[in-house]
């Protein structure tokens, strides 16, 4: 058995079910072994794009995925999706095939590559170690959250291997051992929280999961907390009566009220970064700060904290129920509750529709696609002016069916996003929002959509522009021309790839996505969303205020 056989099937012995990308000369072999081996290779149109998939697959199902690339461009094409996957602590492995012959024409330095966007290299220097690097590549992915890039010299590949039956025998990485909170950390956020009048916890990435929202919903429950996410924790707690929904520049405005009210905000796993506090607004001049993570170095890493407790999220919100055996009101009131129940939710926010004759307002597009589509879907955003409409408007049923892919803040990726959540939740409905800039950057995955037979639904905020550069840079009469583009019929693009479509101008053109819900869903379905143009997005202006 050669190197890159034994490599494909240590990958899938190790847990690997699904594999993302393009396929060339380099990793033809390896690709096909992890085939062979059961793993479900999904083919992208674009590396970037297979990096995504593999990333929002990956976060989305809780399991290290892997993507496969060609050498030289084939890594330098998923660079992007990489970075994000890196900077949203995703495991993931990928399969990248090496030219070490300096004058090969796919010869780089992959190493410094790889470093540069935060990516650990495990390299496979030769047949002997190739299995025992692989396991290790897959147990540093899992054990550190992170991206690991297993290096595959082409003169490698085809060495055999001393034990072919050595790959059979790894197993699945053991799970990342939870990080205990100390006695004293864990008495002191119960002081905090048993002194606190007005306590709001505020959930982030590291508290996705049923078991970390049970604690925390007891925690909450018992000393009278009420309860927020960051965007990527978004739907974490969506029957709670005491939730807030997101906080940051996705939150209703009276949820932004009553966390700024807050005498103790509690960050669990969660970064309480610029947009989660509004750079620090959020916070009141009295107010408290604890944060819980199992990673030290995020303790205070965005702003000072009054108590920095290194633990697991579940942990120490058990640990601390076992501490305290009392029970507090907090800022659980009756009126604090009516006031949540009547207008948290941007539902409850009255606005004035700007629909014209030829653009529909994005709120009320929102607001009406809600309403239409099922309950249980999975939702993947892009990046841009017009995002925070659909992550604000279309519920989401749980924090498994909101994939937010901005840590690197790219536009894009919001397809490749969707597309990849919906592997990994193959029994909700897709859906798909995003800008024009971005559906036309990633419009190749529109082909792996329909091949795949995805019965996605996309929808493009359509404003024929850069909206985020728009608005930022109109209102001091800047020229908007590098930035603004003559209509595009992506309606007509996507029919190209086999979509249904619709071109939506008012909510009455939307009851086409009733036929089609109502109907086979043979093809999946692209709304062209012509939507108003004439002003910014709300969380964009309120993020803009602090550069």
């Amino acid at each position: 058995m050669r190197v890159a056989e034994a490599v494909g099937r240590a990958l899938a012995a190790s847990g690997v079910d699904h594999v993302f990308g393009v396929v060339g000369s380099g990793n033809f072999h390896v690709t096909n072994a992890l085939i062979a081996a059961g793993a479900r290779f999904v083919a992208a149109r674009h590396e970037g794009g297979a990096a995504t998939m593999a990333d929002a697959y990956a976060r989305t199902s809780g399991r290290v995925a892997a993507l496969t690339v060609h050498q030289g461009p084939g890594l330098t094409n998923a660079l992007t999706g990489i970075t994000e996957a890196v900077k949203s602590g995703t495991p993931l492995v990928v399969l990248a095939p090496e030219a070490t012959e300096p004058r090969s024409n796919f010869h780089l330095d992959q190493e410094a590559l790889v470093r540069a966007v935060g990516a650990t290299t495990v390299r496979i220097t030769s047949a002997r170690d190739a299995v025992e690097r692989t396991g290790g590549a897959i147990n540093t992915a899992v054990a550190g959250r992170t991206t690991v890039v297993l290096a595959l010299p082409l003169t490698v590949q085809s060495e055999e291997v001393p034990d072919p039956t050595a790959a059979e025998r790894l197993g699945p990485p053991p799970a990342r051992e939870p990080v205990e909170p100390t006695d004293a950390d864990t008495a002191a956020l119960a002081r905090l929280l048993a002194d606190a009048r007005r306590p709001v916890f505020v959930a982030g990435r590291g508290a996705r999961g049923p078991a970390a929202r049970d604690a925390l919903t007891a925690l909450a429950e018992r000393y009278g907390a009420l309860l927020a996410t960051s965007a990527v924790a978004r739907g974490l707690f969506p029957d709670d009566p005491w939730s807030l929904g997101v906080s940051g520049g996705f939150a209703s405005p009276l949820a932004a009220e009553l966390v700024q009210g807050a005498d103790l905000i509690v960050g669990w796993g969660c970064a309480l970064n610029m947009w989660t506090m509004r750079h620090g607004r959020l916070i009141g001049p009295r107010t408290k700060v604890a944060q819980i993570d199992d990673v030290p170095s995020a303790l205070g890493a965005h702003r000072p904290v009054d108590l920095g407790v290194t633990g697991d999220v579940e942990r120490t919100a058990r640990r601390v129920l076992e501490t305290d055996t009392g029970t507090h009101q907090g800022y659980r009131t009756p009126e604090t509750g009516a006031a949540i129940a009547a207008r948290a939710h941007w539902r409850d926010v009255p606005y004035d529709d700007d629909s014209t004759h030829e653009r529909i307002d994005p709120r009320t597009l929102s607001i009406v696609l809600d309403t239409l589509l099922p309950a249980e879907r999975v939702i993947g955003v892009d990046s841009g002016n017009f995002m925070g409409y659909p992550s604000v408007y279309l519920s989401a049923p749980d924090e498994n069916g909101f994939c937010f892919t901005q840590a690197f803040q790219s536009i894009g990726l919001g397809l490749a996003t969707a597309i990849g959540a919906a592997l990994a939740r193959p029994d909700r409905l897709p859906v798909a929002a995003l800008g024009d800039g971005g559906a036309l950057m990633g419009a190749a995955e529109l082909d792996t959509v329909r091949r795949l037979g995805l019965p996605m639904v996309v929808v493009v905020y359509n404003d024929d522009s850069y909206g985020a550069e728009v608005h930022h840079f109109g209102p001091d009469g800047h020229p908007l021309g590098t930035v603004e583009f003559p209509p595009t019929d992506l309606a007509a693009v996507a029919r190209g790839y086999g979509f249904e479509t619709l071109t939506v101008r008012s909510a009455d053109d939307l009851k086409g996505v009733g036929n089609w819900l109502a109907g086979p869903r043979s093809a999946p379905l692209l709304i062209d969303a012509k939507v108003t143009r004439d002003r910014g997005a709300w969380w964009l202006e309120e993020a803009f205020r602090g550069h």
